[in-house]
């Protein structure tokens, strides 16, 4: 087996180097963090917070259009900045070092139906720890959607682009069922004792953000009930096509590769860090763009620094873009429209049946450039 490293010219030496110099960026960013880290999240809560007051203010004054409009765009404002640039920040452990509760992992809960703790286990630790390692991340296709040729064909991945459209409608649902796995307990490889409470959970944090949203929130405006119901439905569902749509954008654009187990039994750091470029995609756009995206616009830094804050992505960008290129790697990025299009082509091509690719056959190219020190030894 050529493994995706040997492909592209990667020597276990030089993956050493690359995961020495990637430390050393790591290294550096702690070392920055600080006052200006705290005013940034503090300042993105408050306008959260206010997004969501000044919605509901609106929807008082729903049966105008304009006021109406505004409410659910307030709304759609406060969920995405919640869900994205928040909590799947704060979430990650990003601000755990200010020994702040309001921005502890351990405490923080988002406007999600996926309760906090659940999501942390299959993202933080299985999805980071096993990025794009076939079998084992089950973010590949989110137990729906077949999107790799490794996956294999049946008649039922025809429904691939419905599949992908329902999830996108409900997709704070898809993440709580997530991690339940109910692939994994139909093909009995989970037993249905070990999936049904975090079912359980998952429900009852859904049944609770539904009463708010769709019952609590409409009584408070009286006769306008149906109309506040409408905004709030309107808001959820915004907020549901932008992280689906941000999280495919970064996963699955054309250009992101898989990995079989056998060739990351026993990985060193370094390999690690290849792998989670490899599987990785940016997109590319100005800073409320990146904001908005809670900076997974910066998906290959997010996933090599998933702890770092956020907001210290752009920064260093421009540094891991110059260490691909000298070490042969690919840095897969572009604009939203070039990297979603490329998704849905993907969608739509592994619907159908096709000859069983080899995950590690990679077009021949130049080999990596030997760091230095390499060079020098």
């Amino acid at each position: 087996m050529t493994t995706v490293a040997e492909a592209h010219g990667l020597t276990p030496a030089q993956l050493d180097a690359l995961g020495q110099e990637l430390d050393a960026i790591r290294a550096d960013l702690v070392t920055q963090l600080g006052a200006e880290d705290v005013a940034y999240i503090r300042r993105l809560i408050r306008i959260q917070r206010w997004s969501e007051i000044g919605g509901r203010a609106s929807l008082f004054l729903g049966f105008l259009p304009p006021f109406w409009l505004a409410g659910a765009a307030l709304l759609s404002l406060s969920k995405i900045l919640d869900n994205m640039e928040i909590g799947h920040n704060i979430l990650h452990g990003q601000y755990d070092w200010t020994n702040d509760a309001a921005l502890s992992s351990t405490k923080f809960e988002w406007d999600s139906s996926c309760p906090s703790k659940g999501w942390q286990h299959y993202h933080n630790y299985l999805h980071h720890t096993y990025t794009n390692i076939t079998d084992k991340d089950r973010d590949l296709g989110y137990g729906v959607i077949r999107i790799s040729a490794e996956t294999p064909w049946s008649p039922a991945n025809l429904g691939n682009p419905l599949y992908a459209l329902g999830l996108a409608l409900i997709f704070d649902h898809g993440i709580m069922l997530h991690d339940v796995d109910l692939a994994h307990v139909r093909e009995g490889k989970k037993p249905w004792a070990e999936a049904k409470p975090a079912l359980v959970n998952g429900l009852r944090k859904s049944g609770k953000l539904a009463f708010r949203d769709y019952i609590m929130w409409p009584a408070f405006t009286g006769p306008l009930f149906l109309s506040t119901l409408a905004a709030n439905a309107v808001a959820n569902l915004v907020r549901n096509l932008w992280a689906f749509a941000i999280i495919f954008c970064g996963h699955f654009p054309t250009g992101t590769l898989e990995f079989t187990e056998e060739e990351c039994v026993g990985e060193s750091k370094g390999h690690w860090y290849f792998r989670q470029m490899l599987g990785s995609a940016n997109i590319s756009g100005g800073r409320l763009f990146h904001i908005m995206s809670g900076n997974l616009s910066f998906q290959i830094e997010h996933h090599l620094y998933p702890d770092i804050p956020a907001r210290r992505y752009q920064q260093v960008a421009p540094q891991v873009r110059e260490i691909c290129h000298r070490y042969g790697i690919p840095y897969n990025t572009g604009r939203m429209s070039r990297q979603f299009g490329s998704t849905i082509g993907k969608i739509f091509r592994f619907a159908l049946p096709g000859k069983k690719q080899v995950l590690n056959v990679i077009p021949p190219r130049t080999p990596a450039t030997e760091p230095a020190e390499l060079q020098a030894a």
